[in-house]
């Protein structure tokens, strides 16, 4: 059975690495060449969970691109962002939600997952659940989130023990993370 990372999880992961590299992390997040990266989408209402998020993704080979202290970002949110955000996007060869139940209240969030549907792949865009507990699925109110894969944790045919994987509910396939990540 395939779990949802709780946000108790992400919130763990970021506490094991240490508050000095969860920031280094995040900087290095929003400094790096985007060909190859992973754009990560998130509420800032969810910022508490983002090094966690990117500890997991960086640990299966991503390399993550946040916005938020991206240097070229404008102070105040503008029609600048927007062009950035959407170039940021493009550029990016993968697009992970950070999805919880503080993503539906975003301004930007729907808007980026919105941009990301319209430039890449749908094999090419996953959620990453940051629920309550490992089951609940309140994250997922917006009916159209059930188009895309999911990043879930669990057994995986052909790996040992319970893996990082890309679940596509509807046909029951996964994909290791790493591997998706990288576009295998």
């Amino acid at each position: 059975m395939a779990l949802y990372a709780s946000r108790d999880d992400f919130r763990r992961f970021a506490r094991e690495m240490g508050p000095e590299r969860a920031t280094n992390l995040r900087k290095a997040a929003a400094s790096r060449s985007l060909s190859g990266s992973t754009f990560l989408s998130h509420s800032s209402k969810d910022d508490e969970l983002v090094a966690g998020a990117i500890s997991v993704l960086e640990n299966h080979g991503a390399k993550v691109y946040v916005d938020e202290i991206d240097p070229e970002m404008p102070p105040y949110t503008s029609a600048k962002t927007a062009a950035l955000l959407k170039t940021r996007i493009r550029d990016t060869s993968r697009f992970v939600l950070l999805a919880s139940t503080n993503s539906k209240d975003s301004r930007w969030v729907p808007w980026e997952l919105g941009i990301a549907d319209g430039v890449k792949l749908p094999a090419h865009i996953a959620l990453f659940p940051a629920s309550d507990s490992h089951y609940e699925q309140s994250w997922a109110s917006w009916e159209y989130l059930g188009l895309y894969d999911r990043i879930v944790w669990g057994k995986l045919n052909g790996y040992d023990g319970d893996v990082w994987m890309v679940l596509d509910e509807k046909s029951n396939t996964a994909t290791e993370l790493g591997k998706w990540l990288r576009g295998y």
